[in-house]
């Protein structure tokens, strides 16, 4: 068997190291008194933009701060329930059919009611929203207490919901919160830190849920036999409630430390009658539709996006039958009980690594899309290596690859897409963004696929992606060359007269 404990006291070192580098402590250490200037009038100038720029951070962690206590909470209490659903369907005594009914429902919910929800919230308020996420799977946790196939029904339509309104809301929030700031230049640092701090609440839930898991579950109101028990408490259903009670935290903070705001300026609302007032319920639907559709640079962020993510869902699916295999091939007496926590802590270890790679690159004046281009070559790549590995230890080694991938995606393509999308339909295309990955997902689900066969589709997808963002990179390229620019005579900066979220917003202008 590989030996998952060396392999996680190895990453655990290379994550310190990474941290480090990414950290303001290298900076103090190794480039204080570096720089230095001769000029007095160069000195005056570099001390005005320096207060400036302190005035900026100070803001953008006040922000960050702000919205991290919730966010983190939206995602500790994702992570509590993920590892149990299965578990608790299962003690149920529901068939393996049966299961796979309800998890089919819970990505289709996702896929439908995602398509105009991410809308809604962009013109009704994402802070409602985000209070919404939370009353919403706070009710997908209560129907878990549930031994009724149609509870657990409507639990995993709810579930769908709540995820859809967790990968568009907060992150609209964020970026929209960052513009109203003054500190839109910063939301790189802000995406960094959002990934790094989920990679460690994703191990303190497992820790937690794994602890509160322990036990017996009890019937609950029942004079009658276990079978005929409705309600039922303890055991695999601890880590829901735990989840319940951070989901009720999640909404009264982001009720009282959240500002409100949306995909257009109430100012905008107020001085004109737009068609948002009177128009169907469908209307951000189709209008993200057709800014999608009309924008090469938003379709293409859009695909890469899904391609990526489908990769990762396809590997959380099949990573385990995949190890338990191969560990068999090499250990013939392998009994089939493998380090499951350890592993699920390596992988987090990893993508806390990715994360604070993302961090460096970005400070070493790496772009976003040129970053993006390198994860989805190297994530290829460690696909490329599990279709062709017959070993455990070398397919370990690459999912490990492909989790330190996963670490500087996210916070490179939430950087992308706050640069790409435009902000008036923000929450609405990021939900559309999710229908190609649910339908990836729901393909993986209903067919009988192996894991060979599974990684070297996601092989195929991530090189598709790296295609893609390469023509992404051209595209932006082109049109930043036939956008006419304003330029800094003192600095020398070079500023484009329109963006890609101004031209989003221009067409919306169109449409109304």
């Amino acid at each position: 068997m590989a030996p998952y404990t060396a392999i996680f006291s190895l990453t655990l070192l290379l994550n310190a190291a990474a941290t480090f580098r990414s950290s303001v402590y290298w900076k103090k250490t190794f480039t204080a008194g570096v720089s230095s200037v001769d000029a007095e009038g160069a000195e005056d100038k570099t001390a005005l933009k320096s207060s400036d720029m302190e005035e900026q951070k100070s803001k953008h962690s006040a922000l960050l701060r702000r919205y991290l206590a919730v966010y983190l909470l939206a995602a500790i209490s994702d992570w509590l329930q993920g590892p149990y659903v299965y578990a608790l369907y299962d003690s149920y005594g529901y068939p393996q059919h049966v299961i796979a009914i309800l998890f089919v429902a819970g990505f289709g919910s996702s896929m439908i009611f995602g398509s105009f929800i991410g809308g809604l919230a962009d013109s009704c308020g994402r802070r409602k929203f985000t209070v919404l996420y939370a009353v919403i799977y706070a009710g997908s946790c209560l129907t878990k207490h549930f031994k009724s196939f149609w509870f657990l029904m409507l639990g995993r339509i709810l579930g769908g919901i709540a995820t859809s309104l967790l990968f568009s809301v907060f992150d609209s929030w964020l970026i929209r919160s960052h513009n109203d700031a003054g500190v839109s230049s910063l939301i790189s640092k802000s995406f960094s830190a959002a990934a790094y701090g989920n990679s460690v609440v994703a191990i303190l839930a497992g820790l937690l849920a794994n602890a509160a898991s322990s036990g017996d579950m009890i019937p609950m109101f029942s004079t009658g036999t276990k079978e005929d028990a409705l309600l039922w408490k303890g055991g695999y259903l601890n880590p829901f409630d735990i989840a319940l009670f951070t989901l009720i935290c999640c909404g009264l903070l982001a009720s009282f430390l959240w500002e409100e705001n949306y995909g257009v300026d109430k100012l905008e609302d107020s001085i004109e009658d737009t068609p948002r007032k009177s128009a169907p319920w469908y209307f951000a639907f189709t209008s993200a539709i057709r800014a999608t559709t009309s924008s090469t640079e938003v379709l293409l962020c859009g695909l890469v996006c899904s391609l990526f993510e489908g990769s990762m869902y396809i590997f959380v699916f099949m990573w385990t039958p995949a190890m338990k295999d191969l560990t068999k091939m090499a250990n013939p007496d392998f009994d089939g009980d493998l380090p499951f926590g350890l592993i699920f802590s390596t992988f987090m270890v990893c993508c806390m690594a990715g994360s604070s790679t993302f961090s460096v690159l970005i400070e070493n004046g790496c772009k976003v899309e040129q970053i993006g281009l390198g994860i989805f070559c190297v994530a290829a790549c460690a696909f490329g290596m599990m279709v062709i590995s017959h070993s455990d230890v070398t397919t370990f080694l690459a999912f490990l690859l492909f989790e330190v991938c996963v670490g500087v995606y996210f916070p490179t393509m939430g950087t992308m897409k706050s640069i790409i999308v435009p902000e008036n339909k923000r929450a609405a295309i990021y939900n559309l963004y999710r229908i190609p990955l649910n339908f990836i997902v729901l393909t993986s689900l209903l067919t009988d696929l192996s894991y060979g066969t599974s990684f070297f589709i996601c092989t195929l997808m991530l090189a598709t992606a790296a295609v893609l963002q390469w023509k992404l990179i051209k595209e932006q390229q082109s049109k930043l060359k036939s956008v006419p620019k304003v330029v800094d005579e003192e600095d020398g900066i070079v500023t484009p007269l329109l963006t890609s979220s101004n031209s989003g917003e221009q067409d919306d202008e169109k449409e109304s």
